[in-house]
């Protein structure tokens, strides 16, 4: 990890399902990354302006409500409006892959269905970034 990074981990909409949610969020901790849990029931904006508001490498998005086409592209654009296009995006939860595809073309960079290792995750997280950390500016 060329440094330690700062992850935003968010459950927006009326989802309260929030273990995988901080099980991800311990997990790239003891990783090495430091990791703001926003709570449930966030919105949009309220995700956006926490990465904002915590200076944020990447924003995890952790949906299993159904409603991640509605969410996830919703706080990309949020995102967005306030300039933080270079904040990675990325999203856990049970998401079709018809549903990843779409989102991807949205700018999200990586969907993690149920099952996927945590090492792995924290992996392609550290890769992803280490890998924006280092393109010119």
């Amino acid at each position: 990890m060329l440094r330690r990074y700062r992850v935003v981990i968010a459950k927006p909409g009326l989802d309260g399902h929030d273990r995988g949610a901080k099980v991800i969020a311990r997990a790239l901790r003891d990783a090495g990354f430091e990791v703001v849990y926003t709570g449930l029931f966030q919105t949009p904006a309220q995700v956006a302006e926490a990465a904002l508001q915590e200076d944020a490498d990447a924003v995890g998005l952790s949906v299993l409500s159904g409603a991640h086409m509605t969410l996830i592209p919703r706080i990309v654009d949020e995102l967005r409006a306030r300039a933080l296009d270079s904040v990675l995006v990325f999203a856990g939860g049970i998401i079709p892959e018809p549903d990843i595809v779409t989102l991807k073309e949205r700018g999200v960079a990586e969907v993690f269905t149920p099952g996927s290792p945590l090492d792995a995750i924290a992996r392609w997280l550290e890769t992803a970034l280490d890998s924006r950390e280092q393109q010119p500016a």
